[in-house]
């Protein structure tokens, strides 16, 4: 492997790291979610209410995509910069 081709591979290295730490801090669900329920809780009356809030939540499912197409990517480019001999 040439220069360029190990710094392509740190780098796909370090996005895959980053997008899998940003999916467990984001709650390391297995699906991706648009919308999440929240109960609320009436503090007078003392009951409770479920409603539907747009939220995105980053899931495995994403993730793996993310990951898989930043391999792909850099799989292209580690073949453009070979050494042509």
């Amino acid at each position: 492997m040439n220069k360029k081709q190990k710094i392509v591979v740190m780098i796909a290295i370090e996005l895959i790291f980053v997008t899998f730490l940003v999916w467990l801090i984001s709650g390391g669900d297995i699906f991706t979610k648009t919308q999440v329920l929240i109960e609320t809780k009436d503090e007078l009356f003392g009951w409770t209410e479920k409603k539907w809030v747009n939220k995105f939540v980053l899931g495995l499912d994403l993730t793996l995509l993310i990951s898989g197409i930043i391999t792909i990517v850099s799989i292209v480019f580690i073949y453009l910069f070979r050494n042509k001999n």
